[in-house]
């Protein structure tokens, strides 16, 4: 597939990463000497510095061959006319573009990315994307990842084994056994910083981040059985008052009519206009690492510090500083992926991160055959997979355990009309099943293959 991509921050460069190395023919550009330098000096892709909604820039990127162009610079009007000008003077099929601003979203101006007028195929908004991963966070603590797959009759969910996990040293293939009730699927488990798809046999290991797929019914079941019994928060304080704390304050306003949410804003101007536009909320102005205003918060006797500042430091601080003072959990956004691997050593319970998110729903129309939906996970070591399942797919037809193209994969549920079925070695997938699949990064190409018509790759 050959992809332009306009944009070379973090999350340009993180597709281009990601595309790059699945063997893409990737262009990138951007006006910045100094992103492009960095970006053609450590990825296997062609990079240009220009504006990526000039014409001659586009072409110079290949964009007259070029399946699909993806806009994700930081200006909304780049990557709307970037869409146009590969549209209109190259053809390109299929176009992305990240928009900000959510006047441009607005219900009543649906129209605007309509192919006579503005052709976007696919819109990205960041920042309604982390708003809504922050909720979901919130409504099931002790979960490090939660996503809803199969029309959100399933949801796979990320949770670390602790020193209390009643499952520890507990072979898999007993947890039905212990736990009749349990209706989930374990499909990943990543220890000391390798993931690997986890055996009957296997046992389970203290600070192993394990992946289950559960019915939506079963999710707080299932964390319950590894030891996560932690109540959603109802005391709640966020740190920043930008797109993203906005947005997540004035859902949990409606979402969660006896929340009580305070937000701390450090800029004067912004907390006057944030405190117009919501309703319970008391807004502070001032900074999340003064100890004075964390105490006017009412720090410690908060149930959740929800830290979504612009700033990953401030962030990281602010949360570790509420977790001191006496806040029961905490929450914090982190751009740099840098910080990930340390965010638990550092006292974060829980991170979201906008780049991994954007990421995962543009591979969502990067990905070939029938796939619904995708979800990045563990800075791509691994993906969860939605697809349908055609009559020519070597899935269909045989009983799970006689499949021989498994390795590195595993089916975590399958979706029949309005049923959903967790898999067994004797289940049989179906023609036009929806099936969700859990697979390591270098078998996300043969999990694709196996949703395709054409059955060339086997």
């Amino acid at each position: 597939m050959r992809v332009v991509i306009c944009g070379a921050g973090q999350v340009g460069y993180g597709i281009a990463e990601r595309l790059a190395a699945e063997d893409n023919d990737v262009s990138v550009i951007d006006t910045s000497p100094r992103l492009i330098q960095a970006i053609s000096e450590s990825l296997d892709v062609r990079a240009l510095v220009g504006h990526g909604a000039y014409p001659d820039v586009l072409a110079q990127a290949g964009a007259e061959q070029a399946d699909m162009l993806i806009a994700v610079t930081l200006h909304d009007e780049v990557n709307m006319v970037a869409c146009q000008v590969a549209h209109a003077l190259f053809n390109v099929p299929t176009k992305i573009a990240r928009i900000r601003a959510q006047t441009y979203l607005a219900p009543h101006w649906r129209h605007l990315f309509a192919q006579e007028n503005l052709p976007i195929d696919v819109v990205i908004s960041p920042e309604i994307e982390v708003g809504e991963m922050v909720l979901r966070r919130l409504a099931l603590p002790g979960s490090t990842d939660t996503v809803s797959f199969l029309d959100e009759r399933v949801v796979v969910v990320g949770m670390v084994c602790e020193e209390n996990c009643p499952v520890i040293d507990t072979p898999l293939r007993q947890l039905t056994g212990l736990f009749p009730d349990l209706r989930a699927v374990i499909v990943g488990v990543n220890r000391a910083g390798k993931t690997f798809i986890p055996r009957s046999a296997d046992t389970l290991m203290v600070n192993d981040l394990v992946y289950a797929v559960a019915h939506v019914g079963s999710v707080q079941r299932t964390l319950s059985i590894f030891g996560h019994d932690e109540v959603p928060a109802q005391k709640i304080i966020l740190a920043g008052g930008g797109n993203i704390g906005l947005y997540v304050a004035r859902e949990l306003e409606q979402r969660n009519t006896k929340a009580k949410l305070k937000l701390i804003e450090m800029g004067r101007e912004r907390a006057i206009a944030v405190a117009d536009q919501l309703k319970r909320t008391v807004v502070l102005n001032g900074s999340a690492l003064d100890r004075d205003i964390l105490d006017e918060a009412d720090v410690s006797n908060a149930d959740a510090m929800v830290s979504l500042t612009n700033d990953d430091q401030v962030n990281v601080l602010s949360s570790v500083m509420a977790k001191r003072l006496g806040a029961r959990q905490n929450l914090a956004l982190l751009n740099n992926f840098d910080y990930l691997p340390f965010a638990r050593g550092l006292g974060i319970d829980a991170y979201v991160n906008p780049r991994q998110i954007t990421v995962s729903k543009v591979l969502q129309h990067v990905r070939r055959g029938r796939v619904r939906a995708v979800h990045s996970l563990l800075d791509g070591g691994a993906e969860v997979i939605e697809a349908e399942a055609l009559s020519t797919s070597p899935l269909v037809g045989k009983p799970l355990r006689e499949l021989d193209v498994l390795e590195g994969v595993r089916i975590g549920a399958i979706l029949r009309g309005d049923r959903v079925i967790l898999p067994s070695g004797s289940v049989e997938i179906e023609e036009k099943d929806r099936v969700v699949v859990f697979a390591l990064a270098e078998k996300v190409r043969q999990v694709e293959q196996m949703f395709r018509v054409s059955l060339e790759f086997f």
